[in-house]
């Protein structure tokens, strides 16, 4: 990790529209997103080189549809501020791995005709043996 950039927007539409731009002026990649106040407030990190994500941070707050709240672009971060850009980033990678195991289980009707199928054979299968 060369360096950090922090983009915070007012809303989520905007903090897309922000990473989107980032990601398209310069050879950066989100690290993480932090919403707060109910995703009013957004807050994107991205890496990559320092001048990648100097370039990718000054045109998001440039041309976002709002105007960012605050940036920062941090070059070769202390081993500290990563840990805590990681910790966030293991959150992130949490709950949508706690979402992704919440989700039911929907059966397609190949699935379900499959095991009608299997229940007939193995029921004329007992059939026969008796």
């Amino acid at each position: 990790m060369n360096s950090l950039g922090f983009v915070e927007v007012s809303g989520v539409v905007a903090a897309v529209d922000a990473l989107d731009i980032m990601c398209k002026s310069a050879d950066v990649t989100l690290v993480t997103w932090e919403r707060k106040l109910g995703g009013r407030l957004v807050t994107l990190v991205v890496t990559g080189s320092v001048s990648a994500v100097t370039a990718a941070v000054e045109n998001a707050c440039a041309q976002c549809i709002k105007k960012p709240c605050a940036s920062a672009v941090i070059a070769n971060p202390h081993a500290e501020t990563v840990k805590l850009v990681e910790l966030s980033a293991k959150r992130l990678e949490k709950k949508a791995q706690a979402k992704e195991k919440a989700k039911p289980v929907k059966k397609t009707v190949k699935q379900t005709a499959k095991k009608t199928e299997n229940a007939k054979v193995s029921d004329e299968n007992a059939k026969k043996e008796n």
